[in-house]
């Protein structure tokens, strides 16, 4: 079930690290692509950091609209996953020929994908785009799988196919690990 977070603890879903799946949509086209290089990058207002290389196709439909999807997928859809990251969307529909169910975004026109277990909706807010292929946007809504993250925080069970991933290369991931707590200085 998907559960509404407030946007000032959204940066906690993307502060592990995992590897993320970025929906893009412009002028009745749309795009998904696999990214690592995406983080949180501020609190109020949330915002964060993504990397798109400029011969991209989704980064075209990024420029054109201002805003992108970020989702953090599942171990589930892994092979999806790289799929999405080496198949251009100029070639055809990627969420039709890697069966990629959708559903609506809050705010944002690019479709979000199911199967994961966050969701952020973002707006770019121009600036260092040009130079160097980085986009800051502002995090416009942010949205859990409630069975997965709550209390402010992530708790994957016991089920491996639903824990986030971090890509290495070469089609390799690791699974986010076990949790352990250390003690705070104020305890």
């Amino acid at each position: 079930m998907r559960s509404n977070i407030s946007l000032d603890k959204c940066w906690k879903l993307l502060n592990h690290g995992p590897v993320t799946i970025i929906t893009s949509a412009h002028g009745g086209k749309t795009n998904v692509m696999a990214a690592s290089w995406a983080m949180p990058l501020d609190y109020d207002p949330p915002k964060l950091l993504l990397v798109l290389d400029a011969n991209a196709y989704s980064r075209e439909l990024v420029d054109a609209s201002g805003e992108f999807g970020v989702q953090v997928p599942k171990r589930r859809i892994a092979e999806q996953t790289v799929a999405v990251g080496q198949i251009s969307g100029r070639d055809g529909d990627k969420f039709t020929r890697l069966d990629l169910k959708t559903f609506p975004a809050q705010i944002i026109a690019a479709p979000m994908l199911e199967e994961c277990v966050a969701w952020l909706e973002c707006k770019v807010i121009p600036d260092a785009t040009q130079r160097y292929d980085l986009f800051i946007a502002e995090v416009v809504a942010a949205y859990v799988d409630a069975e997965l993250f709550h209390d402010n925080r992530w708790d994957f069970g016991s089920d491996p196919m639903n824990r986030t991933m971090h890509y290495t290369s070469n089609g390799e991931f690791f699974l986010t690990g076990e949790k352990f707590r250390v003690p705070t200085l104020d305890e």
